[in-house]
């Protein structure tokens, strides 16, 4: 079965499903990426296992790079795990009250999701003041002379997949909002 554009069984017709497909593509064009980075971090990782083996050091700025890697593979894929209704909660709960209460299990639904938009929103406006700092201080992760890479570009990508979560969250409570309405009109 595929997921409709939206991801959550909710169809809108016309211009806002085209846009839905777009937006699909976006939140799983991230997750591929995450996925990308995965393979990335764990060449990475390998060659430093080498190095230290074969010639007793290690490469500079593995374990920085590696770190800041992780994080942003969590974000990259965090729309997606939203959109295909991957994260963590009671929906033994929200499956029961689907079949006996829609409306309730609507409202739980979108309670989950508007705390889950208004709390990366709070995130992602912390992280655009870090952001606004390693740009102004010009921090960077390395050794001096012999390798560094500035925090900036890491901490683009993080900012820029919360806000693409945050919206998902959003949509997710619109379609869960507007989930009964359309189930009583038909």
């Amino acid at each position: 079965m595929t997921m409709p554009p939206n991801g959550n069984g909710a169809s809108f017709g016309g211009r806002l499903d085209a846009l839905g497909r777009l937006w699909a593509f976006v939140v799983d064009g991230m997750s591929a990426l995450g996925t990308v980075l995965i393979l990335v971090l764990m060449a990475v990782i390998c060659s430093d296992v080498v190095v230290r083996n074969v010639f007793g050091g290690s490469l500079p700025v593995v374990a920085e790079f590696s770190a800041l890697t992780l994080v942003m593979i969590v974000y990259l894929q965090l729309a997606a795990a939203i959109r295909h209704d991957r994260l963590a909660r009671a929906d033994i709960v929200l499956g029961a009250l689907r079949a006996r209460l829609p409306r309730v299990e609507a409202v739980l639904r979108g309670l989950f999701d508007l705390t889950g938009a208004v709390l990366l929103a709070i995130l992602a406006w912390s992280t655009l003041s870090i952001l606004e700092a390693d740009l102004a201080r010009g921090r960077y992760i390395g050794v001096t002379g012999v390798l560094t890479v500035p925090f900036w570009p890491f901490r683009i990508v993080i900012l820029g997949a919360m806000g693409v979560a945050t919206i998902q969250f959003l949509v997710q409570l619109a379609a869960a909002l507007l989930r009964p309405a359309a189930r009583e009109a038909s």
